[in-house]
């Protein structure tokens, strides 16, 4: 028997990693089910171990308009009844991103040996998502695979769209604080020196503010380096806190928490997850399987992890809307919805509903997002140029009362 290395999730949501003996890939993957663990990857020890792929890290992934580009051709080429293998290597020939074109070409060997299009996918996590894989091997086995790339491109639009407008509302704000950045590094080395230098000439007592701006000017100055070393510690330790069992979890919870933008940030994910869902389910995913993988597909720490306890509480025999409102991630429109939806038979359809509900209240704050933070923004630069017109001018107007007393 073999040696495989596998990666995957088990029923908190958390990774673990491991060795187990088999003959072929699918016998580990049913191992690891009974185990409670949901597989994500299976290679062979002969292939090499699971350590850490530099290269793989060091490649960027695929842009999410070049994956739709793909699944937007494949759709085409798939409903004119174009072969498989034969669209695959047209894509392959003309892809820009080098990193598709490999996988695809990869995918093309796999499909001349007799694989399925879902299992060669399967080998690329980096180029296609969990639940693209899902939906196509769904579609495959359904013979629905031209209805499954069309709602995956449909999915995947959606999906840019939300991103599309998150940066364009972030961006005002993250240009304002990027600009206070280099005033205060040029006021610290350029302009207080000046001043520092001035007012040292004049022997007099200078106010608090005024020796407080000079003490930082100084500590820009002369110990710039240590900001530098500081910085960088910042970085690796923030980075190897996040490594910990449980950190990004605590680290995600607390980004949708935060004032003016934790509110968007959640309803945005939870219309990722509504989206997702309706796309599994309306392509004919099972339950607990679509459950587990959107969970990943909501990069997310802290609501993969309820959305796993809703899936280990549907496995006891709970309900989708009991879960549901135990997770405490939904508002009461949208658990009324997913009722109706299980009522009904038409969960899919009124998920796709709960989808767009997020998806407009999103919409609305990321317009309004800009009117909420410019207060804090402008308040921050108000004190910013107050205490440097304080710690400026009060020398000044000391000096001239002294120079005026003098006479």
């Amino acid at each position: 028997m073999a040696e495989f290395h596998y990666q995957g999730r088990d029923r908190q949501g958390k990774t673990v990693r491991g060795m187990l003996q088999g003959p072929d890939e699918a016998a580990i993957a049913q191992q690891l089910i009974r185990k409670g663990i949901i597989p994500q990857q299976i290679k062979s020890s002969a292939d090499g171990s699971m350590g850490v792929d530099w290269k793989n890290l060091l490649t960027m992934p695929v842009p999410l308009p070049e994956l739709i580009m793909f699944i937007r051709q494949m759709y085409s080429l798939t409903k004119a009844g174009i072969p498989m293998l034969r669209a695959i290597e047209g894509l392959a020939t003309n892809a820009t991103n080098k990193r598709l074109q490999r996988a695809l070409l990869d995918m093309t060997d796999q499909l001349e040996r007799g694989r399925g299009l879902s299992t060669a996918m399967s080998d690329h996590p980096k180029v296609f998502p969990r639940v693209v894989v899902a939906v196509v091997h769904v579609g495959e086995n359904t013979g629905r695979l031209e209805e499954s790339f069309a709602q995956l491109a449909a999915y995947l639009e959606s999906e840019l769209d939300t991103r599309k407008r998150i940066k364009q509302a972030t961006r005002y704000p993250s240009f304002v604080l990027g600009f206070l950045v280099i005033a205060i590094t040029a006021l610290n080395i350029l302009v207080i020196p000046r001043f520092a230098e001035m007012f040292s000439g004049y022997g007099v007592e200078l106010p608090m503010v005024t020796q407080i701006l000079i003490g930082s000017s100084n500590f820009f100055v002369n110990y710039w380096w240590t900001l530098v070393i500081g910085a960088v510690l910042s970085v690796v330790g923030l980075s190897y806190w996040l490594a910990q069992p449980g950190s990004k979890e605590r680290w995600d919870r607390l980004k949708i928490k935060l004032p003016a933008v934790g509110d968007i940030i959640e309803r945005s994910l939870l219309g990722r997850f509504c989206r997702s869902f309706s796309v599994m389910l309306n392509a004919g995913v099972p339950l607990t399987q679509a459950l587990s993988m959107v969970s990943d597909a909501l990069d997310n720490q802290y609501m993969a992890v309820r959305v796993v306890e809703m899936r280990r509480g549907i496995e006891r025999g709970d309900s989708l809307l009991k879960v549901a409102r135990q997770s405490q991630l939904f508002s009461p429109l949208v658990l009324q919805m997913i009722a109706v939806g299980e009522e009904t038979g038409n969960l899919d359809a009124l998920l796709d509903e709960a989808a767009e509900y997020y998806e407009r209240e999103v919409d609305y704050d990321l317009k309004t997002v800009t009117a909420r933070i410019e207060p804090i923004l402008i308040t921050f630069v108000a004190g910013l140029v107050l205490l440097l017109a304080m710690g400026i001018f009060l020398p000044m107007w000391n000096m001239m009362g002294a120079y005026s007393g003098g006479l």
